[in-house]
């Protein structure tokens, strides 16, 4: 599935990237480039940068860069396809119809097909709840206090007591066996074939940020296990990367988002006129969830039920949202258990109250810690600071740990007699004994795993690429010296052909070149081969650089050469001694290397 190069190029020139990021990231000029804070990571100090002469962004902090596509695919969870019809509705170029290899009309074409399912179910779902057979169902969902507005917002539905109403129905719609299974609707055993996943039970269709039905929530209304009952994960549906309500709460004027347990919450929230508020699906909050929120808000109020299990939930999802870059609070429900309950009872204007008077995050964690211990006792008082102290060495960067120190010794100072003096020392104390900091945050590649080491000849492939592309008119002397097979590593290799084409043909463009990666992680590392840095300040310090670095690439080509010359093959021979003496030769006349990085 892809359009043509001219087409892709063409969307690519008419959205400037500076202008693209701008939307989503705040940037200063600095010199011929544009800085901000990464939205992939949390960071206090810009590392992100944009350069309108490439028309590429970089992250020196955690390695995210690419051109403006990757830019999209990464920030909106785009695939490749869609960030080009993004683009190209931004710029107004209409764009031809896609051409399909089959692999690829088949995935989609049963994408599709899933999608029309969960549609037709939904619309099933929907129209059982009005029928006599719904009673009970809708008798429930007003019982609990919602209106029709609010039923038909949310699509809420009934699953009929027949385990096989929405199998027979979907069948007279001529979907296959196959089919309805994948779909995730349906259980399938020998004994009793395939029926319905979900049946006497209120249902709640599940929407992705497009208001496309992807899944479903069914609810029992008496006693029976299990209470609640979720689609499983099918080709359409993932629950670490959706949210329930967020197709609503997106577009909330609100600068904040509320986070709640259940899909009850959500409704009941939503019909208070809170209509940002979302909910995990089941699941412990993830780090895809966190990477989504931060789309559409930079602060989350988490607003879990206050017992003893909402208290532990909250306490896993503040550091998934620390580490996504989003602040978070914590909203204090006591004595109600919910927000439906809080609502009922006290009515909006008292809710909103709450809401503003929601608890930091981390002096949250700090007030759940002085529950474990015995306060009316010294052991538990050092105890309990000892854990202050950890937590507080979590905190990476010196001024947000200082501001922690003065609150915490604000809140404690007159009933244990804590100072600022006395806090600090015992974190300084604690820092002395290596105390691992479990949670403190760290730049990442979105990737996730820690890479190895770079070697020296790969930073010297690296850097020469850079310049090639930075510096163009170096190309004329490069090219005496080195040709794309001088780059051992296989992808460098491959992106200085693509220079050295792009060379021959009048012009370097590395944005464009980058149109030929369509996955993520190759995109993110041939950025990064445009972005190699070193300092240098005299003409004789660039000199010497580039002297080094170019013998560096020859010596490690030849090396290669040599670990994998074929012993029978006398040209090869032949030509790995000419090598030799060219290198020597080479080094010899290092001096007459002479560049201009202008």
């Amino acid at each position: 599935m892809r359009y043509s190069d001219d087409i892709i190029e063409d969307v690519r020139m008419k959205n400037d990237i500076v202008d693209v990021v701008s939307q989503y990231v705040k940037l200063t000029r600095k010199g011929s480039s544009y800085f901000g804070l990464c939205p992939f990571h949390n960071e206090k100090s810009p590392s992100f940068s944009v350069s309108p002469s490439k028309q590429m962004y970089y992250c020196f902090g955690c390695g995210a860069g690419g051109n403006v596509y990757t830019f999209i695919m990464e920030y909106e969870n785009f695939s490749f396809g869609e960030a080009v019809k993004h683009l190209a509705d931004r710029a107004g170029v209409e764009l031809p119809k896609i051409e399909y290899s089959r692999e690829a009309r088949e995935k989609a074409e049963r994408r599709s097909r899933l999608l029309e399912i969960n549609k037709q179910a939904a619309q099933y779902f929907y129209y059982q709840l009005r029928r006599e057979n719904g009673v009970r169902a809708y008798e429930y969902l007003t019982g609990r206090g919602l209106s029709n507005e609010t039923i038909r917002k949310f699509g809420l539905g009934y699953s009929d007591k027949y385990s096989d109403d929405l199998y027979k129905f979907l069948k007279g719609k001529n979907y296959s066996d196959e089919l309805l299974r994948e779909s995730g609707l349906f259980n399938v055993d020998e004994r009793h074939g395939m029926y319905d996943k979900f049946w006497n039970r209120v249902i709640f269709p599940i929407m992705d940020v497009n208001n496309r039905v992807i899944g479903f929530g069914g609810r029992v209304m008496g006693d029976a296990k299990p209470k609640y009952l979720n689609s499983p994960e099918t080709r359409i549906f993932d629950k670490s990367r959706n949210l329930y309500g967020l197709n609503i709460a997106r577009t909330t004027r609100k600068n904040y988002i509320i986070l709640c347990e259940g899909y009850m919450d959500v409704i009941s929230m939503h019909q208070a006129g809170f209509t940002n508020a979302v909910a995990s699906l089941g699941t412990a909050l993830t780090s895809g969830h966190a990477s989504l929120l931060k789309r559409y808000t930079q602060e989350v109020l988490l607003l879990y039920d206050s017992d003893e299990a909402g208290v532990k939930a909250a306490l896993r999802a503040i550091p998934v949202l620390r580490e996504a870059g989003v602040n978070s609070r914590v909203v204090s429900l006591k004595p109600y258990k919910d927000p439906d309950e809080f609502i009922k009872n006290q009515g909006s204007e008292a809710f909103e109250e709450r809401l503003g008077q929601a608890m930091d995050s981390f002096m949250f964690r700090i007030k759940i810690g002085e529950n474990e211990f015995p306060m009316e006792e010294p052991q538990g008082q050092n105890r309990f600071f000892e854990r202050c102290a950890g937590m507080l060495l979590e905190l990476h960067d010196e001024l947000e740990r200082n501001l922690y120190i003065e609150a915490i010794v604000k809140e404690y100072r007159s009933r244990y007699g804590i100072s600022n003096e006395d806090l600090r020392k015992r974190v300084n104390a604690l820092a002395m004994k290596g105390t691992r900091a479990e949670q403190r945050i760290t730049p990442k590649a979105p990737g996730g795993e820690k890479k190895k080491k770079e070697s020296a000849s790969e930073k010297a492939q690296k850097l020469m690429l850079t310049w090639l592309v930075t510096y163009s008119g170096i190309f004329e002397t490069v090219e005496k010296y080195l040709s794309p097979e001088d780059f051992v590593v296989p992808l460098y290799r491959k992106v200085a052909q693509m220079l050295y084409e792009q060379r021959a043909a009048g012009e370097v463009n590395p944005a464009k070149l980058l149109n030929e990666f369509q996955d993520n992680e190759e995109q993110r590392e041939v950025a990064s081969l445009f972005h190699a840095t070193i300092h240098l300040e005299s003409e004789q310090e660039q000199n010497r650089a580039f002297q080094d670095t170019l013998i560096r690439i020859k010596e490690e080509s030849l090396a290669e050469r040599n670990r994998t010359w074929d012993p029978t093959d006398m040209q090869a021979l032949q030509n790995l001694v000419k090598a030799k003496k060219e290198l020597e030769e080479l080094g010899r006349k290092r001096q007459q290397l002479h560049i201009s990085f202008e």
